[in-house]
């Protein structure tokens, strides 16, 4: 968002003035949105550490997102999730989220998948057993891609990414060729073997589109789930099993990379997703530019106006973690702290700059 639009929108709010959303007459505040922090920034040895947690409540983060990744046959260690938990628990902070990793995607069919799709029905079981109410997750294939930087504000590094003009001669990754056909044979196994078990524990399965979407199909020898269109790839996505369980850590960030016009573009695939009750977490990532031809920036730096949708979210009821995502880094500020701190705060502001705007 523009910092020159945030404070008349807000002042708006403050002194009674028409709000600007559409439909604002029949908006009601959304108290159940809130800041959350994850795995992206973590203070001291772990994210339930005390380092960690006084750092988050030093700004108001109460909800956390963990990365845990396997020990052992079988998956998480249920004690281990219900410590993270009872951490938390004891300094007033919800372990509300767990992100997966994507070992599954990259398996063809076979007994290994057969394996890893009962590892990851158990990880929900064990999930749930701590408190856990999503699990999110990001199917790489191929590494996630970035082949450029830039100085920005107070010396910053901005991360980026253009497609190479001699993309089709990349080495292929680890997964080797997967055609359209196959990647999505894998999607749909997986959702119809493991959305069940979420709805039978109660426990939300968000993916995050691959970053950057929209690559050419071939791309180190991949054609993408989310390629060449992230709009209709997350439309076929959330058909593959209809249900509330089978949703999205929406990142807006990554979402826009597939853009050509993040500004106008974004906003109709978060209303869409608003409405059907898909988005279970947020990732909030400002860019410039769009589709192969982008820098990760600060969020009120970029193309999307972030405010706009906050009243999306905020009108759509959505009840889940905002994160800041993929913040710039600086030399001073290795573990990007302080710019996630920034984040927080941004975040908060706009959630009560959106609220304020309506009974």
């Amino acid at each position: 968002m523009r910092r020159r639009e945030f404070a008349p929108s807000l002042a708006a709010g403050a002194f009674g003035l028409a709000p600007a959303s559409a439909g604002a007459a029949t908006s009601r505040k959304n108290l159940l949105m809130h800041v959350g922090g994850d795995y992206h920034s973590v203070a001291g040895a772990d994210i339930t550490s005390k380092e960690n947690l006084e750092y988050n409540l030093r700004y108001g983060v109460k909800h956390l997102t963990a990365q845990v990744r396997k020990r052992a046959v079988g998956g998480w260690d249920g004690d281990e999730l219900k410590k993270m938990r009872d951490d938390c628990t004891r300094v007033g902070v919800e372990f509300e989220a767990i992100r997966m990793d994507s070992d599954y995607i990259m398996l063809p069919k076979g007994a290994d998948r057969d394996r890893e799709i009962g590892a990851i029905q158990e990880n929900i079981r064990k999930a749930s057993q701590a408190g856990v109410k999503v699990i999110t997750y990001h199917w790489t294939l191929i590494p996630i891609r970035r082949n450029r930087n830039s100085t920005g504000r107070g010396n910053v590094t901005y991360a980026g990414f253009k497609l190479e003009q001699d993309w089709k001669s990349l080495a292929k990754g680890r997964a080797g060729e997967v055609s359209t056909e196959d990647y999505w044979e894998r999607i749909t196994e997986f959702l119809q073997k493991i959305i069940p078990v979420a709805k039978q524990h109660d426990v939300k399965m968000a993916c995050h589109p691959y970053d950057p979407p929209g690559l050419p199909f071939g791309y180190q020898g991949v054609a993408n789930w989310d390629s060449p269109d992230v709009f209709d790839a997350i439309k076929r996505y959330e058909a593959v099993v209809q249900s509330p369980y089978n949703g999205f850590q929406l990142c807006l960030g990554t979402v826009a990379e597939g853009l050509k016009k993040p500004g106008d573009q974004v906003l109709p695939i978060v209303r869409y997703l608003a409405e059907r009750g898909k988005i279970h977490q947020i990732h909030m990532r400002n860019i410039r530019g769009g589709l192969y031809d982008f820098q990760e920036v600060y969020p009120d730096e970029g193309e999307m106006d972030f405010f706009q949708v906050m009243r999306i979210l905020r009108d759509g009821k959505f009840s889940g973690s905002i994160c800041p995502d993929h913040m710039p880094k600086h030399a001073n500020d290795p573990s990007s702290l302080q710019s996630f701190a920034f984040g927080y705060g941004y975040i908060k502001a706009l959630i009560q700059a959106a609220n304020s705007e309506v009974s």
